[in-house]
């Protein structure tokens, strides 16, 4: 077929497959709730991207194997972020078996003082979501625990979830291990590391700005009831062989993403250093995890390897302190990966069929300083979290809408990559049908509609982004190319 039989798509035409995957979506979460991501949502996904062929093949004249291979494109876009995820999972679980998390949370959890609880519970969860790179296992584990020393310390529950949540989504933005900071440096082909970098710029005012928050209201609390903490302290203590020495892996790894080591090299040799601390610091729990009868280096290798691959359970007499020590290793990001492939087909049908063109024009045509780019790429990412409900979704459709836009327009990735973190990752659990607010509250038990106006760290970040393009500070611009529409 030539080129001049080919129809471009109207907007009107171009909005049905996005409309489609909303409202599907919104039905899916009514029907699973957060067990959407398990499965359905990728169905939906599948389901919008046929939509989105269908219109292109009768109405734009597009051939199937144009649209095939623009799929394929957009999945092997995202392979190096697929391969990171994998890797995480394996170091997530090698790095809470070997020790090394739970001392971090060990030595972390003391230095709570009841005047100094909220901003304490946000600097902790903040700890352990960098190390291991997920708000929803850090809200799960050591967030229900602070949550009931909270209640304790007869601090309101709604202040309580704010500190933890805030604290968790400063983590699971900033941590190269967080699999949202991957996908969103991954979609707008940013480096890992220099993602990371140029969020601190937002992130660090943000945060300083929460803490300042915490350390006021919490002056006003007082309790010197501490058998909570002491509890789940001893718990550790009497699981893991605790020891200060196995934080100079978590120092390696930071001197080797200083260095600027690929993430990928970098997060494997920290996998492989945790499981030989695994193999000295705790073999009891490895020969635990291999089920095997017989003790000795056989066991113990073979747990190392379930640790790497597969899901741990280990038995500490602390409910609490078992669902914070289990892990998933690779197998645990399956429904990650499948997500990211399923979201890379719809966006891969809806770039070759023009759509995505279309509807990115009618967005951004009227934008062309800095600070208005900014802020309707904050409005396009808070409008999708609140109608796709899906965090992931929504950092791959912003990213797929604008990424060619920033670079016609002059700006580097990163700006984009930030942009969109500042909108989207963090903003998801103050949306009660979001999968992270439903998610959050049903944890907590806390409703979202409580906790919002106490997770400032999440409330301020978006306007932090804007504020910071308004400034202009480190923000770059080459001369702008020539719009396709012009």
């Amino acid at each position: 077929m030539k080129n001049q039989d080919l129809r471009e798509p109207t907007f009107l035409l171009s909005i049905i497959p996005v409309l489609v995957l909303v409202a599907l979506l919104f039905a899916t979460i009514r029907v699973f709730g957060a067990d959407a991501l398990s499965g359905g949502n990728q169905i939906i996904l599948f389901v919008a991207a046929a939509v989105c062929c269908l219109i292109a093949m009768s109405y734009c004249r597009i051939k199937w194997s144009e649209l095939e291979h623009s799929i394929a494109k957009s999945v092997f876009g995202v392979v190096p972020a697929i391969l990171i995820l994998l890797i995480i999972g394996a170091l997530a679980g090698a790095w809470m078996i070997s020790g090394i998390i739970p001392t971090l949370i060990y030595y972390g959890i003391q230095i709570i003082n009841p005047s100094f609880y909220l901003v304490s519970t946000c600097v902790i969860c903040a700890i352990v979501s960098v190390v291991i790179g997920s708000s929803w296992t850090t809200i799960a584990t050591i967030g229900i625990a602070l949550l009931g020393i909270g209640q304790v310390h007869g601090i309101p529950m709604g202040w309580t979830a704010g500190a933890i949540i805030s604290g968790a989504y400063f983590g699971d933005k900033i941590s190269p291990l967080s699999d949202t900071t991957i996908l969103a440096s991954s979609v707008t082909e940013t480096p890992l590391f220099t993602h990371i970098k140029y969020m601190l710029i937002t992130t660090t005012p943000t945060m300083i700005i929460t803490l300042i928050i915490f350390t006021v209201a919490g002056l006003s609390y007082k309790s010197a009831d501490t058998d909570q903490i002491i509890f789940y302290t001893t718990s550790l203590k009497q699981t893991f062989n605790i020891s200060a020495w196995l934080l100079v892996i978590p120092a390696i790894t930071l001197f080797l993403i200083i260095k600027k080591v690929p993430a990928l090299v970098t997060l494997f040799l920290s996998t492989l250093m945790a499981g030989i601390a695994a193999l000295i610091a705790q073999p009891h729990l490895l020969h635990e995890i291999s089920g095997m009868e017989a003790t000795g280096i056989v066991s113990q290798f073979k747990g190392v390897l379930m640790t790497f691959y597969g899901s741990t359970a280990i038995d500490t007499g602390n409910a609490q302190l078992n669902e914070l020590v289990s892990t998933n290793g690779m197998a645990g990001m399956t429904n990650t990966v499948w997500l990211i492939i399923c979201a890379m087909t719809f966006g891969g049908v809806m770039t070759a069929s023009g759509m995505f063109k279309r509807i990115t024009y009618s967005f951004i045509r009227l934008m062309k300083r800095t600070v208005s780019m900014v802020a309707s790429t904050v409005g396009c990412g808070l409008f999708l979290t609140l109608t796709t409900a899906d965090q992931y979704i929504s950092i791959l459709l912003t990213g797929n809408i604008f990424k060619d836009t920033y670079k016609k327009e002059g700006y580097e990735s990163r700006l984009l990559s930030r942009t969109i973190e500042d909108s989207t990752t963090v903003t998801s659990p103050l949306i009660p049908w979001n999968t992270c607010g439903m998610t959050q509250a049903t944890i907590l038990g806390v409703p979202t509609l409580t906790y919002l106006p106490y997770c400032f760290f999440n409330l301020i970040s978006p306007l932090m982004s804007i504020t910071i393009a308004a400034i202009g500070y480190k923000i770059f611009r080459k001369k702008p190319q020539k719009n396709n529409f012009d």
